[in-house]
């Protein structure tokens, strides 16, 4: 259980870095590589779970939900660069 409890501190520190990043970051799309950064720590929390628990079913839910953070960080991107929905 120990190794499993060193990677959530990890997890921990790493994710409030990124989170000052998306509070400070300079840029708009610093924030949004940091909101995805947050989804991507998401995704190795929900996967050290189910590892943990012995549960695989627990892997479609971060594969899906890897999708969604990807297509989540695409189309606010493409609304940011063209400045509105398009017309």
């Amino acid at each position: 259980m120990i190794p499993f409890e060193i990677f959530l501190y990890i997890l921990l520190i790493t994710t409030s870095i990124v989170m000052y990043r998306i509070i400070k970051g300079p840029t708009t799309f610093d924030r949004i590589v940091g909101v995805n950064a947050v989804g991507t720590k998401t995704i190795l929390f929900i996967v050290m779970i189910s590892y943990v628990l012995g549960r695989p079913n627990f892997l479609d839910i971060a594969l899906l939900y890897a999708i969604l953070n990807f297509l989540g960080s695409i189309v606010i991107s493409i609304y940011i660069e063209r400045g509105g929905v398009a017309e």
